[in-house]
């Protein structure tokens, strides 16, 4: 339901906050400004790197407030910031630098930011941000896309064009802030990068999350020369699994496409207004050309929602003998249940009923 969530999150959000303008030159004179303005204390280094500390305990409201667009703004761009239905924002970031790349450690109670398209078009903010999830969930939407963000999620996305994240309670997250120069001189195609979710339980993931954790904790010992070293080998690692991905959602061919469809279609299943108009916008090809490669494959783009919301459904049913056939169904995009019954059945030969009462006759017998 992470749809629905977003958008009950959208709706408490009322953004405020003003423009802030920096430029790279007046990047250390505003982290100075804070030191005496913004509670930061500075760590200092063995070498030429130091770690920040912002905090807006103990500040005013409004003073949290402006504190953390101040802090932002430093760090990757211009944003708005919210606290919901808080009366005070408390949150905390620690940063530090490693040659060209930024990393911090964040935490902060519910908020809401937003990079508008009004900031986007004033100011340009040439980055990539690389999101580690630790702790509370996060949800983000660019350019209608609807990210849910747990625990042991990355996300990787474009700060440069407009988006939001809404964090309803507490959450913590390390961010790697990386110049898109230092991408496209390795090749990797950063003009305009769409949001991507990977996991870093696992895998390449979960090997890059461990080597930022490392460089953080021993930024402030690092030479500069070994900066260098170290930055060039986390964005290296940092790109493994940005390279798979980017692979898995290559727009060249008509199998890479088909993946893209099935994956953004399994995205978006519980949205009951997903649609073909929306798949073609999202993946920047024609109604004509989705419908060939579907039909290519035995089925329609119709025929692949309804039959991939079903088996959901069914698995729900089966997993959950609490919830009501009706409100399965109705997180899964069907809006009508006796719609719901006729489809179920045709497709599995059995009423939904059916294995509704067995899970619940299961779970009556496991309980005496």
């Amino acid at each position: 339901m992470a749809m629905e969530r977003w958008r009950s999150c959208q709706q408490t959000a009322q953004v405020r906050g003003k423009r802030h303008a920096i430029t790279a030159e007046g990047f250390s004179k505003r982290w100075s400004r804070f030191a005496s303005n913004l509670r930061i204390k500075t760590v200092a280094g063995l070498m030429s790197d130091t770690i920040h500390t912002l905090s807006t305990t103990g500040m005013t409201p409004k003073r949290q407030i402006q504190s953390w667009i101040d802090g932002l703004t430093s760090l990757c761009g211009h944003f708005d910031v919210d606290p919901l239905e808080a009366s005070s924002l408390e949150g905390r970031i620690d940063y530090t630098s490693v040659s060209r790349l930024k990393l911090c450690q964040i935490e902060v109670s519910q908020h809401r930011i937003a990079h508008t398209l009004a900031r986007a078009k004033a100011n340009e903010h040439p980055y990539i941000k690389i999101h580690f999830q630790t702790y509370g969930v996060s949800y983000f939407e660019q350019e209608g896309r609807h990210i849910e963000i747990n625990p042991g999620d990355i996300i990787a996305y474009d700060v440069s064009c407009p988006h939001s994240i809404i964090s309803p309670a507490f959450t913590r997250h390390d961010v790697v802030i990386v110049p898109k120069a230092l991408l496209r001189d390795r090749g990797f195609p950063s003009q305009r990068m769409p949001a991507c979710k990977l996991s870093a339980k696992t895998g390449t993931g979960r090997i890059a999350h461990d080597f930022v954790h490392a460089t953080f904790d021993e930024a402030a010992k690092l030479s500069a020369n070994s900066a260098v070293g170290v930055a060039d080998s986390l964005i290296d690692l940092l790109l493994l699994p940005l390279r798979e991905a980017d692979t898995m959602f290559d727009r060249v061919g008509p199998e890479a496409m088909y993946v893209r469809a099935q994956f953004f279609i399994r995205e978006h299943l519980r949205d009951p207004d997903l649609c073909i108009d929306q798949i073609s916008a999202e993946l920047g090809c024609s109604k004509r050309y989705l419908h060939m490669l579907f039909s290519e494959r035995g089925t329609t783009v119709s025929d692949y929602i309804w039959q991939a919301r079903l088996q959901n459904c069914r698995q729900e049913l089966e997993a959950h003998a609490g919830k009501t056939i009706t409100d399965v169904a109705f997180s899964w995009g069907f809006s009508s249940s006796s719609h719901f019954s006729r489809v179920f059945r045709k497709y599995f030969g059995v009423v939904p009923s059916s294995i509704h009462k067995a899970q619940q006759s299961a779970a009556n017998s496991n309980e005496h």
